[in-house]
């Protein structure tokens, strides 16, 4: 069955997916004159970033005083010359913030599956963000499957694609039903592509330096947890969106948050359950928050950050849940420190011999170095979600309360993810301009709200619907057993215990 989603509540169609600002007082930006999303022009704001060991006050609109800048202009298409130069550092072994799963998961077996990657970019100064997206679909068929195969292993979709939801909520999409040319790191976040070869040369299968890619790579992508480049061009399967012709980009990133307490172990966002094929599909938090410097050209146009708000996510497993939602903001105004948040939930198979499905869903939060965590194993999460507009999460882990509620009157894009129905299709509508409101109190001995610790707002979340149906409002909060939830919660160090014998780890951890 092809995954549309269409529904009684008129959403013509679906689509899958994630800044990093708090608003102070402490330098002024002048913003470029430029239309917003919804046609308002924005004006000075008061912006600044605290990083964890020091203050990093930046005026990026440059107004003739000290501070760092953002630029945009017109440039050629292969990128030009402008006054933002990332500066390229190799992948070090054993980095900070590394969090479990970083690595690719494929495992050499023929089941089904896919891994897909999530990055994003936000600029505050123009309310605008941009979302990368690569997927690998059945990566043990590097070609479309021959009549032979189809009647050995069943139907399978194969492929690579690389997507891009941007400025306006414009969209690039490039795929191709072959994966021979993919790679990735088994055991770090380090991933690339070659769609098309430069000069007959060899496709890269590592990470290079980035004069060698492009030397190579005429177009693809690569991406490590401190660089991403590539380049793209819409291959025309997009006509029920707005969609631009090619994008270009290169930015390093200086990672601030993994998954937990920024001086602690960094953790794995689903437990430590999450080392196996059950449950899936399996989804990690790579890194909450980040910095990062380079630019971007967007059909032409070329957009220059210094110290953008970014962010990293992953899935990988047998197909994406049956139904799911998904919050995700770290430009916020009115708090002290550094905010992010990432908040979603779905309908996910149990393994079994029957279909069983069960609510899962979490709330993370990250505030001035400290892991605010909201998950099954530790409380209860509730939700009411609109089919699309509206989002609502409340969570009490025993310590602290948190609510979170967005909305949006924006449209919407759609975007497509890896379905066990359909291969690469659209499944899931996403936007970055959520207005969004969160709160998390102290938990009082009875129960009740008590200090409050954030309170804060944001116009830029980026928020998803996904799956289906969506027939009307989806209420609900998580309903695993407790005695599952006693074992997921267990602070069992699956990764340390295998380094040890090394030998058994699994790809990916």
């Amino acid at each position: 069955m092809e995954t549309k989603l269409h529904s009684l509540c008129e959403l013509h169609h679906f689509s899958p997916h994630s800044g990093f600002y708090t608003i102070k007082p402490t330098s002024t930006i002048k913003l470029l004159p430029r239309a917003s999303k919804n046609g308002l022009h924005q004006g000075s704001v008061k912006l600044g970033f605290r990083s964890i060991s020091r203050l990093v006050a930046c005026s990026l609109i440059s107004d003739g005083s000290s501070g760092e800048s953002l630029t945009i202009k017109k440039e050629d298409k292969e990128g030009g010359e402008g006054s933002v130069r990332p500066i390229y550092s190799p992948t070090p072994p054993n980095r900070e913030l590394r969090t479990p799963h970083s690595g690719y998961h494929y495992d050499g077996t023929t089941r089904k599956f896919f891994e897909g990657w999530y990055f994003k970019v936000s600029i505050p100064e123009r309310r605008q963000s941009f979302c990368f997206m690569y997927s690998v679909e059945n990566p043990a068929f590097p070609k479309k499957l021959t009549a032979l195969e189809v009647a050995q292993h069943g139907p399978r979709f194969t492929g690579v694609g690389a997507q891009i939801l941007g400025s306006d909520d414009k969209y690039i999409c490039q795929y191709s039903e072959e994966s021979k040319n993919f790679w990735g790191s088994r055991h770090e976040l380090m991933l690339g592509n070659t769609f098309i070869a430069k000069n007959n040369s060899r496709p890269t299968d590592k990470e290079v330096p980035p004069q060698e890619f492009n030397t190579k790579v005429l177009e693809g992508f690569q991406v490590t947890p401190l660089w991403h480049q590539g380049f793209i061009r819409d291959d025309g399967r997009s006509d029920y969106v707005e969609t631009v012709k090619t994008a270009r980009w290169e930015y390093s990133t200086r990672p601030v948050f993994g998954w937990g307490d920024v001086d602690s172990k960094q953790k794995s966002t689903a437990g430590w359950l999450a080392a196996f094929p059950v449950f899936e599909p399996h989804w990690q938090i790579c890194m909450a928050g980040g910095l990062s410097t380079g630019w971007i050209d967007w059909d032409g146009e070329r957009i220059e950050f210094q110290n953008a708000p970014s962010y990293s996510e992953k899935n990988w497993g047998g197909a994406f849940p049956r139904k799911w939602f998904w919050v995700q903001c770290n430009v916020f105004q009115g708090a002290s420190g550094e905010v992010a948040l990432t908040a979603a939930g779905g309908l996910r198979q149990i393994p079994g011999l029957t279909e069983t499905f069960e609510n899962a869903a979490l709330i993370g939060v990250h505030y001035d170095g400290k892991f605010y965590e909201f998950v099954p194993w530790n409380g209860v999460v509730h939700w009411e979600i609109a089919c699309w507009g509206h989002w609502f999460m409340s969570a009490d882990n025993g310590r602290y309360v948190v609510e979170l509620e967005a909305t949006t009157d924006d449209p919407g894009t759609t975007l497509r993810a890896p379905t066990a129905e359909a291969g690469f299709s659209q499944a899931c509508k996403d936007t970055c301009f959520g207005m969004l409101k969160l709160q998390i109190w102290e938990r009082r001995y009875d129960g009740s709200k008590g200090k409050i610790i954030l309170d804060v707002t944001s116009n830029m979340a980026a928020v998803e619907v996904g799956g289906g149906p969506w027939f009307s409002t989806w209420k609900g909060k998580t309903t695993a057993p407790e005695i599952l939830n006693n074992i997921v919660g267990l602070p069992v160090d699956v990764e340390g215990i295998l380094n040890f014998v090394p030998i058994f780890k699994p790809p990916g951890l």
